[in-house]
């Protein structure tokens, strides 16, 4: 159950172009921004932040940055931030085969030596304490640019910030979201847990 209830979208109605930015990647506003409505301000925020990570103009295919995205809620064991982009991922063409084998992508032939050594230095920056060392960093910099680490750091970055919202508030789930996770990885053990629909 929700620590605190989504409110409705017509609650805040100068909102509605902030909501309606996430239609176009989720199909949907996400419950974490209807409850961050309450804050005008930090809906606001998260709209231009997610804008900037998640540019189409960016290098980093938007798909893949969705699943960078995954590997680092995964890592703070939100199951909200998981479902979300997993969801992302798949409504931006990642095929099915790569979002089953998310969580075994280092031994999977669905990811590339280049994706693994993303995912590995997502799943090190998004540990607490941080534990991106000096080589990996460097064996980064082997394989992709110092603009595409930005961008790779930014989506980790930005799920610190809703791990932690989404975890902490439980937010519900919304019924898309909770299907491609269930199809992708609920064999291997993935729930909503406390995000359970309203």
């Amino acid at each position: 159950m929700p620590r605190l209830k989504p409110l409705p979208r017509e609650t805040t109605p100068e909102l509605k172009p902030h909501f309606d930015f996430f239609l176009g990647t989720l199909g949907f506003t996400p419950n974490s921004v209807l409850t961050m409505q309450r804050k005008p301000k930090l809906v606001q925020a998260l709209a231009q932040l997610n804008s900037a990570v998640m540019d189409p103009e960016g290098e980093v295919d938007l798909g893949f940055r969705r699943l960078i995205g995954h590997v680092a809620s995964k890592v703070s064991g939100c199951l909200y931030c998981q479902a979300h982009t997993l969801l992302g991922a798949h409504n931006f063409g990642i095929s099915d085969a790569k979002l089953a084998d998310v969580w075994t992508y280092a031994s999977s032939p669905h990811y590339s030596e280049r994706e693994r050594l993303a995912l590995d230095f997502a799943l090190a920056a998004a540990s607490q304490p941080n534990a991106v060392t000096d080589a990996q960093f460097a064996e980064l910099q082997r394989h992709w640019s110092d603009g595409e680490i930005t961008e790779i750091l930014g989506v980790v970055a930005m799920f610190a910030f809703l791990n932690r919202w989404n975890d902490t508030m439980g937010t519900p789930l919304e019924a898309p979201a909770t299907e491609v996770a269930d199809k992708a990885i609920g064999m291997r053990g993935w729930t909503s847990g406390k995000h359970t629909d309203l």
